[in-house]
């Protein structure tokens, strides 16, 4: 069975769709240097294509954002902050 093929033209004749924030959850990863990363994804849009999959549900695109956030960090690894490049007066 192949993959179904999205088009350009697919895209351009969806709804776009309203939508409101329900929940949004941080991810949270270690990485093998010790910092703590926080990724989060944030909708900006949808549309709701005129295709569906083999089950019967629509297809949906999403627009995103993703924020990330590195907390924890090693402090060996961390460079040392740059001295102000504003001028003072």
């Amino acid at each position: 069975m192949g993959e179904m093929q999205i088009t350009p033209q697919d895209i351009a004749e969806g709804e776009s769709l309203d939508f409101t924030e329900h929940t949004e959850h941080w991810n949270t990863y270690k990485l093998s240097d010790g910092t703590l990363l926080k990724v989060r994804i944030v909708l900006t849009g949808v549309k709701r294509l005129k295709k569906y999959n083999p089950d019967g549900e629509p297809i949906y695109i999403i627009q995103s954002q993703n924020i990330v956030r590195a907390v924890d960090v090693p402090t060996d690894i961390k460079m040392k902050p740059k001295p102000p490049t504003t001028p003072t007066h």
